[in-house]
């Protein structure tokens, strides 16, 4: 994709979502990294749920190592791996009280050397909580910067590096959330909503999924008559 068309394609995710936020609910830097540790192969919906009650109780990690890792599992025993994940926060949240002051550092390799935290966590967590300009590519994200011709690439990290070199100012900061959002919402894994989508033209992705078909009220009716028959 030529740059003018990369910034025409930012330019119209951001102009329809002039502020785009993640869908994890937190409180702090550290409810998000730990909302975001905990949403590997969890929709962001089921972590919330998780997590509602239990980041009313805890905000710091201090307040994690006290809960300890029985009373976590009973918060996120809802969602997938909450056994390994339970683990991890509990052992990151140790390390942040010994090494770091109980502080999220705002360090890509800092955040990396927590247990259960990989580049995506870190990247989410440098940008969502403190304003980086970096790309945490998850399967949204590669789906889109493939499909789209955006960001092209056989890995996430080749895409995250073609996301780094090709995006843009003003568009850095925001990036993560448009494109997460849009192959969230938008460019779907097995049916891309083409029709209603803002940067279709754009897009390298053929042949574009057409809308669905409307039936009429008559044939509605005559269905619904059917079925009641």
């Amino acid at each position: 994709m030529k740059k003018a068309d990369i910034f025409e394609f930012y330019r119209r995710l951001a102009e329809a979502n002039p502020d785009p936020e993640t869908e994890l609910a937190y409180g702090n830097a550290y409810q998000l990294l730990v909302a975001v540790t905990c949403s590997a192969q969890s929709t962001d919906v089921g972590v919330n749920k998780a997590t509602k009650a239990l980041f009313e109780q805890v905000k710091i990690p201090a307040q994690m190592v006290a809960l300890g890792l029985e009373g976590l599992k009973a918060h996120i025993k809802t969602i997938g791996l909450y056994n390994n994940k339970a683990k991890n926060v509990i052992a990151l949240s140790e390390i942040l009280v010994r090494d770091h002051n109980g502080e999220v550092p705002a360090d890509r390799d800092a955040l990396e050397a927590l247990p259960g935290v990989g580049r995506k966590t870190a990247n989410v967590v440098m940008n969502t909580a403190f304003g980086a300009e970096t790309f945490a590519v998850d399967t949204h994200i590669f789906r889109v910067g493939n499909r789209t011709g955006i960001a092209p690439g056989k890995t996430v990290v080749a895409v995250e590096k073609a996301l780094e070199k090709s995006t843009p100012n003003p568009f850095r900061i925001g990036a993560h959330h448009w494109l997460i959002l849009h192959g969230r919402y938008i460019c779907k894994a097995r049916t891309p909503e083409c029709w209603r989508c803002p940067v279709a033209d754009l897009c390298r992705f053929k042949p574009k999924t057409p809308a669905p078909k409307i039936k009429s009220a008559k044939v509605q009716a005559e269905a619904v008559k059917g079925e009641s028959s």
